[in-house]
This record gives C-alpha cells, structure tokens and sequence, in this order.
C-alpha cells in the first residue's frame, strides 16, 4: 500500500534496536503512522495495542485483524484483559506498539497531547526494552479518516528511531519519570523539525 500510494520513508535517525521483544512508543499524528509500521521496522515482529474504535474503519478493520489487541477503554474488565493479552503476546516473542496519546489530536498537529500511563506500565511490569519513534510529517500526507477535506497526498515520510530505554533504566524510574522521558525523546524531533511546537513538556511537569 506504502509503494501504490508512493510513500518513500526517511529515517533520519536509525538507532541501535535492542534485542528481543520490547515495547514501541510514538506519537500518532495521522494514522499513516500505524501503516508505515511495517516498513520502519520489517524484521521485528509486532502487534498493536491501541483503542478498539480503531477497528471501525473499513480498510483499517481488515488489515489489522489478526494484528491488532483491541483496548476497550470504557470497560475496565475488557481493558485488563487487553493487558493480559499483550503480556501472552511479548511471552511468545512479539513487541508491542502503543501510540501512548491515546488517539491523534485534534488541535495543532502534530504537537503532542500528554501521554497515557499504559504504555510505561507494561514496560516496567513485563521488563523489557521501550523504543521511542517519531513520525514527523505524517500529518501532512494523510489525515484522520473522519476529516473529509484532510489532507491525503504522496510524499516522502519522514522519522526518527531513537536510542532505545533499556530494562535497567526503566527499572530506576517511577511510570511518570519514564512516561517524561519518553515524551520528551519523542517531541525532541518534532520541535527540530517544527520550531513553532515549542519544548512544553507533558501537562504533569515534565
């Protein structure tokens, strides 16, 4: 689909991945982000754990099927079990990604919302390896499917693989320290590429 629809990535920056499962984290300005996946990380298998609407969409639905752990955010018992599943899942050797915003914002893109507590939760309880990501111009190619007159044109994608957090550095830090440090990887590369974002930190102090 990525080739079709003529979307070269560029990884500006490729960091060394750690081995074994680990969890992904990245902003989520378009949902080009969840497609591109495939292509920025071709050898690693991986499945989503993102919000159940999600499969809603018709092309999404199809494509991520067999892909996608569904969170259903308004039913704690279908929520726990979701969590259950990703840590069956990185037990048989798959990584998980986690858009830790929660959804794409619906105000200035691409600047970030604060992130949601899941992603670090899991890292720390199941103690494996985060790799941050940024997608830095997703937005501009292809935007939320609600979006009627969004933009949706070919262009080259653009994104940085950062130097991954490993288990003894989750292991030192609190959820919040590691949710920080994550979010400020992760928009370091949007405010380089997009000065007007400003260094803001997550809401909580960052």
């Amino acid at each position: 689909m990525r080739i079709f629809c003529l979307y070269p990535v560029k990884k500006v920056l490729h960091a060394t991945l750690p081995s074994g499962p680990y969890v992904i984290v990245s902003n989520h300005s378009s949902y080009l982000d969840i497609f591109f996946m495939h292509s920025v990380l071709p050898h690693h298998p991986f499945l989503f754990l993102g919000k159940g609407e999600i499969l809603g969409y018709p092309i999404i639905r199809t494509y991520f099927k067999g892909l996608n752990i569904p969170v259903h955010r308004k039913d704690r018992v279908k929520a726990a079990r979701s969590f259950v599943m990703a840590k069956k899942a990185v037990e048989e050797g798959w990584s998980i990604v986690i858009f830790p915003e929660g959804t794409i914002p619906d105000d200035n893109n691409p600047k970030m919302i604060p992130f949601k507590a899941g992603a670090f939760k899991l890292a720390k309880s199941l103690n494996v390896p985060i790799v941050p990501i940024t997608f830095t111009n997703n937005y501009k190619l292809f935007s939320d499917p609600e979006q009627l007159f969004g933009p949706a044109r070919p262009g080259v994608s653009r994104l940085y693989i950062h130097p991954y957090i490993s288990k003894e550095e989750i292991a030192d830090l609190t959820e919040l320290e590691l949710s920080e440090l994550c979010f400020n990887r992760i928009n370091g590369a949007l405010v380089k590429e997009h000065p007007w974002i400003g260094g803001l930190n997550m809401e909580h102090g960052a």
